[in-house]
């Protein structure tokens, strides 16, 4: 598939500081920092080392997409928290917010399990196709199209290149 690039590995790193600053400002200690797997994993990972506050890691595995390009709308809890959320500040990571359905979802969960508060960093938001109303609290980048790269992928591919790139035939 013919792809191309719409954010460098610089300009990811460059906003991965600044994300990662504002959000220890506006934080308190031990943040627990969740990130959604799959396609958050490279950006949590950078993420997490930007933020200069103490703070716990622990991951939850969600699908809504399987091998396709557009969401199914039925979100599937493939792997859940270790770490309990009861009276925490929960810092969600996740790689695209697109119709929102499964942030939705998450958030819903979150709170259900006592979370003191959430706040929501995404990667990527691509408001073009929202079905449901979401705060992102901390947006990387505001882009449309099939985008991959940089942990994001079509069919487990593209996942290993350090840059963003829209596929073209997706």
């Amino acid at each position: 598939m013919e792809k191309e690039l719409v954010i460098s590995s610089s300009e990811i790193a460059r906003r991965v500081r600044e994300l990662g600053r504002e959000i220890s400002k506006r934080s308190r200690d031990r943040l627990l920092v969740v990130g959604v797997l799959k396609g958050a994993f490279v950006f949590t990972a950078d993420l997490v080392r930007a933020i200069s506050i103490p703070l716990e890691l622990d991951f939850i595995r969600v699908a809504s997409y399987g091998a396709d390009s557009c969401s199914s709308g039925e979100i599937r809890l493939s792997g859940d928290l270790q770490a309990a959320v009861a009276g925490r500040d929960v810092l969600l990571v996740e790689d695209i917010v697109d119709t929102g359905t499964t942030l939705v979802w998450l958030l819903d969960y979150l709170r259900a399990g006592g979370a003191g508060s959430v706040t929501v960093c995404a990667l990527i938001d691509k408001r073009q196709r929202r079905r449901e109303e979401v705060i992102i609290d901390y947006c990387g980048f505001r882009r449309e199209g099939f985008l991959v790269g940089y942990g994001l992928d079509y069919g487990e591919r593209y996942r290993e290149l350090p840059d963003i790139y829209e596929l073209k035939s997706a």
